[in-house]
């Protein structure tokens, strides 16, 4: 069976965001490590893992059991240094995640169509079209293929249907008013505790997470006019601002790396958070 995060008893501010979303212990670690460790120097203590994820409501012997399997897996690597152990992303997961980070942090940058010829499988973001043939937005590392980048000319009306014949559009929006009706409210929980807000917060990640990398991101013509993405990452960024008031202090207070306490803040945090004002502002 695989193991899944409870829902500790008062807390109730974040308590929608569980909502329909089975929480993995592994999969909730590196949302942990991606949005609190990496851009703090990427490495932290297993005790500070083991209390972080009490309060997601993860047992000790999960989070070491998952640990255990993310380190066989080839997404943490461990070191022991005298009677502690330490464990940071590997090489390939920090890529890994940099590149959700890009997509989670901050909207990706306008762009227009592509089409790819290739015998291999359909790239990322695409979709089929003809036998061989998909169409994305042209955005990202140039897949293997012949590559025909192309601008929408014409009627808007029918570049939305191409849309939503070719893309699962309405699973998609239906996604994301399910994670802006649970994101609104943590906007206004000023009260929070430390560790109250540090929960929120990574809930808030893992959940936003799971529904913008899913997202293809086309083109915004090719988008309803209504469409919930924008006022979803809107919301997003106004309780990632919020929670990370309290959220960032105490994680200065209960996470140890190598070299002692994790700092509460470091020029990549601050960079997040201008980039999501930013967003708000523009």
């Amino acid at each position: 069976m695989t193991p899944t995060a409870a829902n500790p008893p008062g807390a109730e501010p974040s308590a929608a965001l569980l909502a329909g979303m089975p929480l993995r212990a592994g999969a909730l670690i590196v949302t942990l490590y991606g949005d609190v460790i990496a851009p703090r120097g990427g490495e932290a203590w297993i005790g500070s893992v083991i209390e972080i994820g009490a309060a997601l409501g993860l047992s000790e012997t999960l989070v070491r059991t998952a640990v255990s399997r993310l380190v066989a897996a080839g997404q943490l690597e461990g070191e022991r240094r005298g009677r502690r152990s330490f464990y940071r992303l590997s090489a390939a997961a920090q890529a890994e995640y940099a590149a959700a980070a890009a997509v989670i942090y901050a909207a990706p940058a306008p762009c227009g169509w592509r089409f790819v010829w290739t015998d291999g499988p359909v790239p990322p973001g695409h979709a089929p079209v003809a036998p061989g043939l998909s169409a994305g937005p042209d955005r990202g590392p140039i897949p293997a293929g012949a590559v025909f980048r192309a601008e929408a000319a014409g009627d808007a009306t029918a570049l939305r249907e191409f849309a939503a014949r070719h893309w699962d559009l309405a699973a998609l929006s239906a996604a994301y008013d399910g994670m802006l009706a649970a994101t609104e409210p943590l906007a206004a929980q000023s009260h929070l505790s430390g560790a109250e807000a540090l929960r929120a917060r990574l809930l808030l990640v893992h959940r936003f997470r799971h529904v913008v990398l899913r997202d293809p991101h086309l083109p915004e013509a090719a988008l309803p006019v209504d469409w919930p993405g924008r006022a979803a990452r809107a919301a997003f960024a106004r309780a990632y601002l919020q929670l990370s008031r309290a959220a960032d202090p105490h994680v200065g207070a209960v996470c140890a790396g190598p070299e002692g306490r994790l700092p509460a803040q470091t020029r990549a945090t601050d960079a997040r958070l201008s980039g999501l004002a930013a967003h708000l502002a523009g």
